[in-house]
């Protein structure tokens, strides 16, 4: 089977393309493509335990906690700790943060946007459900037993 005939080929290099596509974009925004999503996923009023971004975003603990330092340092974030469970940190948006995260979100509806110019509805359902399906396929963790 060669490599273009595989699903995992394809859809690494479809979002590496895309990757490279926020990248440009971000940087024009003194922001990565990280960050942005970041941004993306902090509630802007109540703010959000960091706990939660991780998960949302298909990151490790680990590597949040670097983005969320280099956010903090930039100016986008602030930490507030909890009054009830001391141990769990809510991440809030700064006024430039908030900025930073209305450009990210602009920038993903324009990708969507002009996406779903080109490409018909009923093409997206079907594309909305193989990846969907594969998903489900490997977290039911039924394909290397």
């Amino acid at each position: 089977m060669k490599p273009e005939e595989t699903v995992d080929y394809n859809v690494k290099v479809c979002w590496h393309a895309i990757a490279r596509m926020y990248n440009l974009q971000a940087a024009k925004y003194d922001v990565t493509t990280s960050i942005g999503f970041v941004l993306l996923n902090i509630h802007p009023q109540e703010g959000t335990p960091a706990t939660k971004i991780a998960p949302k975003m298909g990151l490790e603990a680990r590597s949040l906690t670097r983005i969320l330092k280099s956010m903090e340092e930039d100016g986008l974030i602030y930490k507030v700790g909890d009054a009830v469970d001391k141990r769990s940190v809510r991440i809030f948006l700064t006024g430039k943060g908030l900025e930073k995260k209305e450009l990210a979100r602009q920038t993903v509806r324009t990708f969507n946007q002009k996406v779903r110019e080109q490409i018909p509805e009923t093409d997206l359902a079907v594309f909305f459900k193989v990846i969907n399906q594969i998903n489900g396929l490997i977290e039911s963790k039924e394909i290397y037993k």
